[in-house]
């Protein structure tokens, strides 16, 4: 049987504080899902970091001084002028290094904690590179597109984390994205990150000094092989799905929550528009709950609705 539910979120909010006898039956159900689910995979999009104030960098706005975002994020790209991508990126890190998580991370990690001590598994798939839901506690997160702050040495393929600012002098007030010839002139390779890995351990003061990447998912590459196959093991297990905040067109992520409900998977959609997901899988007879607003006719961030979903307290 599937459950349509589309309204505000304040009316969200309303059915699950009031004292109606009677709240949402479609946000109800799904959390009566989760109280009995052992296995708990949660999957994230764009949307969840947006309501932080991180850009997409996608579509219209996509821009970065003359460059299409998507263009600077590709092998070739570096091969080609691994400054100017390392100038994109630092402009990125320092953009969500100003952020924080918001109450939707939050209540994800608090509900990581208590399924946890409940010796239950809570596992969150985001394809966002921001690392917010780390910053907010979630420990069990399987990073499909990799992560801003971390680097990999195209030399030995060491990756670490990377918390400088800037991550190399050379960097220092450079990612404007306003382009001044002046300011912003080509940086030599010599001048960018490196790798200060040993070589081995009889050899400890001597380095791989191979030029380090952002460790993230470039257009025209594979996602890495041994976080797919956590997601498999974690899909495999899973008895409950909630999807936040996806476009529902980016693959194989997209195609997650749809393999898991045509297996009898409850799976939660919140989302402030209609996705692929939502067409397709709202009229097949499969456990699909839409738990939506509309975001131009509802004041409170569409977020909360995570919170009141993996709440721990009971609905009156």
């Amino acid at each position: 049987m599937v459950v349509v539910y589309q309204r505000s979120l304040f009316k969200i909010m309303k059915s699950v504080f009031s004292g109606s006898k009677r709240p949402s039956s479609n946000l109800c159900s799904f959390k009566d899902v989760l109280s009995k689910a052992r296995n708990v995979l949660v999957i994230t999009g764009a949307g969840m970091s947006a309501e932080s104030g991180v850009p997409t960098f996608r579509g219209a706005g996509g821009l970065w001084r003359n460059y299409n975002a998507q263009d600077l994020a590709t092998p070739y790209a570096f091969y080609d002028d691994p400054g100017l991508v390392w100038e994109f990126y630092h402009y990125r890190r320092e953009l969500v290094r100003k952020t924080r998580p918001n109450s939707g991370h939050l209540a994800l990690a608090d509900a990581e904690k208590r399924f946890n001590a409940d010796r239950r598994s809570f596992t969150v798939v985001t394809q966002n590179v921001d690392g917010l839901h780390g910053q907010a506690g979630s420990v069990n997160v399987l990073e499909l597109h990799g992560n801003l702050f971390k680097t990999r040495c195209i030399k030995c393929s060491d990756v670490r984390v990377n918390l400088d600012s800037p991550i190399c002098p050379a960097l220092a007030n450079r990612g404007s994205p306003f382009f001044d010839p002046q300011l912003h002139g080509h940086i030599p390779e010599e001048q960018l990150p490196h790798c200060h890995k040993p070589i081995s351990e009889k050899h400890p003061d001597s380095l791989c000094n191979g030029l380090l990447r952002p460790h993230v998912v470039w257009f025209g590459e594979s996602l890495d092989t041994d976080v797919l196959r956590r997601v498999g093991i974690a899909m495999t297990s899973a008895d409950a799905c909630l999807v936040v905040g996806t476009s529902a067109v980016v693959y194989p992520a997209a195609g997650f929550a749809q393999d898991l409900a045509a297996r009898g998977v409850p799976v939660a959609e919140v989302n402030v528009e209609v996705t692929p997901a939502t067409k397709s899988l709202g009229r097949a007879n499969i456990p699909w709950y839409e738990i939506s607003r509309k975001r131009k006719t509802c004041p409170v961030h569409w977020c909360f609705c995570v919170q009141v979903v993996v709440a721990d307290r009971t609905i009156p």
